[in-house]
């Protein structure tokens, strides 16, 4: 009884690691593909609905579970502290929004104040590219 105990603790212990570790496959990014946010401008001052324009160099984009080598789609970081973790499907929340569709802009409803955007490309399964590709992080002001 004892050796199945400790041998179910350590089965235990392994599926909890390869829970926690990524288990999707990563996709890698060709040398130079770029994402960027062509507008608001970084340091805008906009309405509570403003207009979020996406661009994408070195890549093209396609929509979720299209499987096409070196294209993927957008996802909008809004306010987020920390890019995805890698391996893992971007979250689809309020601040992961997620253009699988394959859309290049968006309106936004955003509250005053503050607020940060970032784009990141991931693959036909919401997997972050590698290396991620990932836009420069830009501040707008919402009136």
């Amino acid at each position: 009884m004892r050796r199945w105990l400790i041998g179910f603790g350590l089965a235990a212990c392994a599926v909890a690691a390869f829970a926690a570790s990524p288990v999707l496959p990563m996709h890698k990014a060709p040398a130079g593909a770029r994402v960027y946010i062509i507008s608001p401008v970084d340091g805008a001052t906009v309405g509570r609905d403003v207009t979020v324009r996406f661009g994408l160099t070195g890549m093209g984009v396609a929509p979720a579970g299209i499987e096409k080598e070196h294209t993927g789609h957008h996802h909008l970081l809004i306010d987020v502290a920390t890019l995805p973790a890698a391996g893992l499907p971007i979250p689809n929340d309020a601040q992961h929004r997620h253009f699988g569709g394959g859309q290049t802009e968006t309106v936004l409803h955003l509250a005053p104040g503050t607020h940060t955007l970032q784009l990141e490309l991931g693959d036909a399964s919401h997997v972050p590219f590698d290396p991620p590709v990932v836009s420069r992080k830009i501040t707008i002001h919402v009136k």
